[in-house]
């Protein structure tokens, strides 16, 4: 993240409204975080990772974008492909 961008997005973090929507999306940053972590640490690209699950590169990319709602059977099988097991828990709000 660029200095301009932080600031920029830690000025608009103290309005109350965007907070909110912010940290609603915090499960879907995770998600896309994970994911792009665990394929460039294993050298892969969008479409070795669709070759070696049977999702296709397409759903792939929404999903490190952040424009898909995967199911629990696609981060399974998402996680398999990246020789991980998924770990999910629920934390106080």
């Amino acid at each position: 993240m660029t200095r301009s961008f932080r600031d920029s997005l830690n000025e608009r973090l103290r309005d109350p409204e965007f907070r909110a929507e912010w940290d609603a999306l915090e499960p879907e940053f995770q998600i896309a975080k994970a994911m792009l972590d665990g394929r460039t640490a294993r050298n892969l690209t969008q479409k070795e990772l669709a070759e070696i699950t049977g999702i296709t590169q397409s759903d792939i990319s929404k999903l490190e974008n952040g424009n898909a709602n995967p199911s629990l059977r696609t981060l399974e099988r998402l996680a398999a492909g990246l020789g991980m097991r998924i770990k999910l828990e629920f934390v106080p709000a």
